[in-house]
């Protein structure tokens, strides 16, 4: 059985979990002004101890948030660090755990309030996705990815979900296990809360910062490991036809992890099995996130 989460850590201080509030008419709530990052611990099997993978890269792009949505004395890197430490120490997990760190306007006001700012950081059981191994069923969905001068897809703001989650209802409602979402001119954008890679003729792509993406740092981790695999990288614009050409087609992130597809608009990818390529990133990145090598020390925080 899963470990339960007991405690969570509010504006500094541990409170039980079902402690946690924030009124109804709060700015962070009522408009959407908040912004977050999604963080996984991960269990050594050698050691049994945790380590948080890649904490600095995500404080670093929540304070880019924070700047952005013009935030009141928000709360300092420091403070969010001991925040995310003190959450999984707290509930002591004897597994992985996820971990969501959430900074917010806590007060009432309007579209144009700034303060007061509070902040949340919660470590929770999460399961793995059940198509790790078998692929998922991948639509192209008719609804398009939000644009940079519309809701700014580099900024991890809660609001921007809305459009994944709309185009993931529908892609459930249609069979699919994910959506793939388009820019306005019709080119691979992501999936809903996941990055998008493809492989062609042993060339791993993955649509360009400038597709309307989130600057995922697991995106970041699976192009260091490609290279460092020998594997050549493209970071480009990518058509909706190339998916059903590609050889393999993967998404990542911190929730979803590095998950095959096995079907994109049910058109098997390759033979319809996970290719090679994908399950060898799979594994490498499986091996840094644990620290079952001692690559990339500096990206694993120990707890």
């Amino acid at each position: 059985m899963a470990w339960t989460a007991h405690t969570i850590i509010q504006n500094g201080k541990a409170i039980p979990f079902d402690d946690a509030r924030i009124h109804p008419l709060a700015v962070g709530l009522a408009y959407g002004a908040a912004v977050f990052e999604g963080i996984r611990a991960y269990m050594n099997p050698a050691t049994g101890r945790l380590s948080v993978f890649r904490l600095e890269e995500h404080l670093v792009r929540l304070d880019q948030g924070m700047k952005f949505m013009r935030f009141d004395n928000p709360p300092s890197r420091d403070e969010l660090r001991q925040g995310v430490l003190d959450s999984v120490r707290a509930n002591a997990p004897d597994d992985d755990c996820y971990i969501r760190l959430q900074v917010h306007i806590e007060s009432m006001g309007n579209q144009s309030t700034t303060g007061t700012v509070g902040w949340v950081c919660a470590a929770i059981p999460r399961e793995r996705s059940p198509k790790r191994e078998s692929g998922l069923s991948l639509g192209v969905s008719s609804w398009t990815r939000i644009a940079d001068n519309t809701m700014p897809a580099r900024i991890k703001a809660t609001a921007n979900y809305h459009a994944g989650r709309i185009a993931t209802l529908q892609s459930k409602a249609d069979g699919y296990d994910a959506p793939i979402l388009l820019t306005r001119d019709g080119k691979v954008s992501e999936s809903a809360g996941a990055c998008l890679f493809m492989v062609r003729d042993g060339v791993v792509i993955t649509p360009a910062r400038d597709s309307d993406i989130l600057e995922s740092v697991t995106r970041d981790t699976v192009l260091q490991l490609a290279a460092e695999l020998g594997l050549p990288t493209a970071e480009r614009r990518a058509d909706r036809t190339e998916l059903y050409v590609a050889d393999e087609v993967f998404l990542c992130g911190t929730g979803q992890e590095l998950v095959p597809a096995a079907m994109v608009d049910r058109l098997p990818v390759g033979d319809g099995k996970p290719g090679p390529i994908t399950m060898q990133l799979q594994a490498a990145y499986e091996s840094v996130v644990r620290g079952t090598t001692d690559a990339h020390a500096a990206w694993r925080t120990a707890v």
